[in-house]
């Protein structure tokens, strides 16, 4: 069992900035891959970004690449997700995840394990 727990979430003009933090526990695994998935009100959970734990390996969704960043502190099982330059589309829940083992080809929450409860963040 993984135990995540996010927290940062706010509200923000746009072209602001928010860092998210999440908080990993239980089962956790020196190789897994983490993510960031959104979703906004009336539509589908979309994937973010990823990070491999075992090298830090990340990859981007194409509408975040360039300002969002995902980061990981390993030493505080502790996931980041910063994010720059909000736009009000970025408006949505924010959830983290956790899968074991290395990170897929595309950010699907079919391959993923475990989420936390989320964080909202709101850009006006």
């Amino acid at each position: 069992q993984v135990q995540l727990v996010e927290s940062g979430g706010g509200s923000v003009q746009a072209g602001g900035s928010l860092r998210l933090s999440c908080a990993a526990s239980g089962d956790t695994y020196s190789r897994a891959c983490m993510a960031w998935f959104r979703q906004a009100p009336g539509k589908e959970r979309e994937g973010v970004a990823t990070i491999y734990t075992g090298g830090g390996s990340t990859y981007y969704a194409d509408s975040v690449k360039g300002r969002f960043t995902i980061s990981l502190d390993n030493a505080k099982d502790t996931l980041y997700l910063q994010l720059d330059n909000l736009k009000p589309e970025d408006t949505g829940m924010y959830y983290c995840a956790w899968k074991a083992w290395g990170c897929p080809g595309v950010i699907s929450e079919m391959y993923f394990n475990y989420y936390g409860q989320g964080t909202q963040v709101t850009v006006s």
